[in-house]
C-alpha cells in the first residue's frame, strides 16, 4: 500500500475517520472527501500528516451535485498525481415513513447512497484502471433486508449492492470493485430512531451478542482494497451474523 493513493468519500466523521486512518497506517496517502464537516476533515488531515508527511489531503464537495463529481475526483487525482482506490463510504440515513415519502427525501438518499457512487466511480475509472486500482461501496445489510420505516434508504442500498456487482463486471479486468455490508456498528447521532430498547433489540438479535466497531469496517475496507487481488463482485456482511436472523 505504500504510496498509494485513496479517496474515501464522508471521510470527516465516524466510519469514514476510522477507515481513513487505517489506510494511513498501512502506508495508504488518503484523500478526505467532505461537505459540510471541514474543521473535523481539515484537523484528520493534519493529524495524519504529523504522523507521515504529506501524506493526507482534503477536498469538499455536495454528493449531490452530480456536474461536480468529476471535479472532485480530479482534484483527488490530482493531490498525489494518481488514484488507486475509492471508498463510496458517505450516506445519508434517516427514516421514511410510507405515506409521507417526498421527492426531496428521495433525491438525497437516492443521491448520495446510489447515485453518487455511480457518478464518481464512472469519473474516477480511468484513473483506476491505470493503476489497477479497486472500489469499494459502503452498503447495509438492509439492502437485503429492508427496514421498516427506511424503505427508501433500503432501496437506494439495495441498489448500491446491484451496482457493485455491475460495475465489477464493467470495470473487469484491470479494477475491482466489491462491497463492505455493515450491520450494528455506530448508531445514528441523533437517538431518534434507536431508543435503548430497540438498541438492546437489536443486540439480542445478532449471534455475536454485541455491536461492531468501526474498526471491524475498516479492516474489510482494506482486505478489498489491497489484500484480495483475485475478488471482485462480492458484498461482505460484517454483522456479527445479524443478518442470519431478520
Amino acid at each position: 500500500m505504500q504510496d498509494r493513493a485513496v479517496l474515501v468519500t464522508g471521510a470527516a466523521r465516524r466510519i469514514g475517520a476510522v477507515v481513513a486512518r487505517r489506510l494511513h497506517e498501512a502506508g495508504a496517502r488518503v484523500v478526505l472527501h467532505y461537505h459540510r464537516s471541514r474543521a473535523e476533515a481539515e484537523a484528520l488531515c493534519a493529524e495524519l500528516n504529523a504522523a507521515r508527511a504529506g501524506s493526507c489531503a482534503a477536498v469538499q464537495g455536495d454528493l449531490l451535485d452530480i456536474p461536480g463529481l468529476a471535479r472532485l475526483v480530479e482534484g483527488a487525482a490530482d493531490a498525489f498525481g494518481r488514484l488507486d482506490g475509492l471508498v463510496n463510504n458517505a450516506s445519508s440515513f434517516y427514516a421514511t415513513p410510507f405515506g409521507a415519502i417526498g421527492e426531496r427525501e428521495w433525491a438525497d438518499l437516492i443521491g448520495t447512497n446510489l447515485a453518487a457512487p455511480l457518478f464518481l466511480a464512472q469519473a474516477a475509472a480511468e484513473r483506476l484502471r491505470e493503476s489497477h486500482g479497486a472500489i469499494v461501496n459502503v452498503v447495509d445489510i438492509h439492502a437485503e433486508r429492508p427496514l421498516r420505516d427506511f424503505a427508501v434508504y433500503s432501496v437506494a442500498k439495495a441498489g448500491l449492492a446491484g451496482l457493485t456487482r455491475a460495475l465489477a463486471v464493467e470495470l473487469a479486468p484491470r479494477v475491482r470493485v466489491n462491497g463492505v455490508s455493515p450491520g450494528a456498528i455506530l448508531w445514528p447521532d441523533d437517538g431518534r430512531h434507536f431508543d435503548a430498547a430497540e438498541r438492546e433489540r437489536i443486540t439480542s438479535q445478532t449471534p455475536l451478542a454485541h455491536t461492531g466497531n468501526p474498526e471491524d469496517i475498516a479492516g474489510a475496507v482494506k482486505y478489498f482494497l489491497f489484500d484480495a487481488p483475485f475478488v471482485t463482485g462480492q458484498i461482505l456482511a460484517v454483522d456479527g451474523g445479524r443478518g442470519l436472523h431478520l
